[in-house]
């Protein structure tokens, strides 16, 4: 019996990276740091893959990153799109002006970030594919956004 064949779309975000087998969160946060867009891919892919499709279509004053997102394709879809690159440039590449009051804010990333670790579900990825365990993290921030 031939062994079993995966199917085309059967892609389930996890992949090897520094800290072991894990799914990596690739997350838009609006001001008041509620999220907006999530992603989700293996933790070997870099996060400036993502940056295109969590960036279209909105619409902000700043855009806030942190240095992996330092490329001037990137730089040049948040100038595009009428909104300010506030990202920190990479060691060895051209210096650029930052500014470092609005990128204090970057913090409401992180926040939550935290804020979706407190569902246990989420933080530990219960859900074998990637559909489910999306499927939660959607959950979680809605659940955020509705003050629980």
């Amino acid at each position: 019996m031939p062994p079993a064949q995966k199917s085309a779309g059967d892609d389930q975000a996890l992949g090897r990276s520094r800290g072991g087998f894990s799914t990596k969160i690739h997350l838009v946060v609006d001001a008041l740091g509620y999220p907006v867009d999530l992603r989700l891919t293996g933790g070997h892919v870099h996060d400036a893959t993502q940056a295109a499709a969590l960036l279209s279509g909105k619409l902000s004053q700043y855009v806030i990153a942190d240095k992996a997102y330092d490329a001037n394709a990137i730089i040049a879809l948040i100038r595009a799109q009428g909104a300010e690159p506030v990202i920190p440039p990479r060691l060895g590449t051209t210096p650029r002006k930052v500014d470092w009051h609005v990128y204090k804010e970057r913090h409401l990333v992180e926040c939550c970030i935290n804020r979706l670790k407190r569902f246990r579900r989420f933080a530990t990825r219960y859900e074998k594919t990637a559909r489910n365990y999306l499927a939660m993290a959607l959950i979680a921030c809605i659940l955020i956004w509705i003050g629980v």
